[in-house]
This record gives C-alpha cells, structure tokens and sequence, in this order.
C-alpha cells in the first residue's frame, strides 16, 4: 500500500525516532509499504518519521545509481542491488573527507542542494529479523545512509546548509508546508486538514 509522505514542516519530521522490538505490529507489513511508497515516488530512501511514524527505521535502494555516468565504475556496482531495512540503527563513527552532493528529498520536493558530509561510517543496526550488524560504508552508500539516518535523528538535509541559503529557501519550505506545490506522489501536508 503507498502511504502519504510527510511534507516539510510536519512535526514528526523533528522528533527524535524511538528505538522498536520485534513486536512492533505489523512490521513486515510497514516496510512493504514504505518500499512501495519509496518506488512510487522515485526515491532511493525512505525513513518512518517520513510517512508519520517515530520509529527508528528506514529503508534504502540505491540500484538507480548504478545507472549514472558520472559514477566510476566501482562505485556503480557498490550501489547496484543495494537494498536493505536498517532497525534501530545507530552511526558508530563518520571519517574521511568531506565532500559535498546534491541532495534531494520526498519531504521537500522540488529542493535540491549540495550537502557536505563525512565519506565513511560505521553504523549499527538490525534488519527484519532483529539480527545486529555493525558494518563500514563510503562514497554514495554512505551518504545515502547519513541521509536517512538523519531522518530518525529528527535533522533535514536543509538543516546543514549555510544560514544564506536557508534565507534563499525560506519562502519555497514555505510553499511546501502550506502545499503549494505539485507532486506525483501522495503528500501529508501539516498545514492542511486532508493529505493529497
């Protein structure tokens, strides 16, 4: 089932996410849904404070990646087929060199901007079956991941970006939490009774 994606603004998108066991109702079911509603909406990642819900999960596909040029080729197929459900993740560590991106997000659409993060972390999580894995990611995955972690954390990507910026975004955010915007997918907006 596609959920609705939560719109800039929204409140849980600034909660910190809570930690879940593996008798979280309908769990399996969830994650269906969010990579139905990921796919849906052209996404790459999909985190639960996203679709309403302040739990620590997300889910990530990077496999469209695979197909970008400006990619080497070891990083096209350090991409290609990545799919995995992170539970109750938590980043260890972030090293290596920052370097900056274009970043997007379904919560804010239409905004897109380069976002500085560190190349390589460390993160533990458990997948649907509640086993742990603390496993070492870089380049694309890795930033992929710190995005969506961020989610859980209750942090936007337009949250690291510079004060001007955010003046320049301003009115646009606006436009987003108000719903004045056009999207393919379906969308909770916060200042609007009904989703669309």
């Amino acid at each position: 089932m596609i959920l609705h994606i939560v719109a800039y603004g929204d409140p849980v998108l600034r909660k910190k996410a809570k930690d879940i066991s593996n008798a979280y109702p309908n769990l399996n079911e969830l994650i269906e849904n969010m990579w139905e509603t990921m796919y849906n909406a052209n996404g790459v990642g999909l985190a639960a404070p996203q679709v309403g819900l302040p739990i620590r999960l997300f889910v990530v596909d990077t496999t469209p990646f695979a197909d970008d040029e400006d990619l080497t080729k070891d990083e096209q197929k350090a991409v290609e087929g990545f799919k995995k459900a992170f539970i109750n993740a938590k980043i260890e560590e972030e090293t290596g060199k920052d370097w900056a991106f274009n970043e997007g997000c379904l919560s804010i659409p239409d905004v897109r901007e380069d976002v500085n993060r560190k190349d390589t972390i460390t993160i533990t999580y458990q997948d649907p079956d509640f086993n742990t894995h603390t496993e070492t990611y870089d380049g694309l995955l890795a930033r992929v991941i710190q995005h969506e972690y961020d989610h859980i954390e209750g942090i936007l990507f337009t949250d690291k970006l510079s004060s001007l910026k955010k003046r320049l975004l301003k009115s646009r955010l606006d436009k987003i939490s108000k719903g004045k915007i056009n999207v393919e997918y379906k969308m909770r907006f916060p200042n609007l009774k009904k989703g669309r």
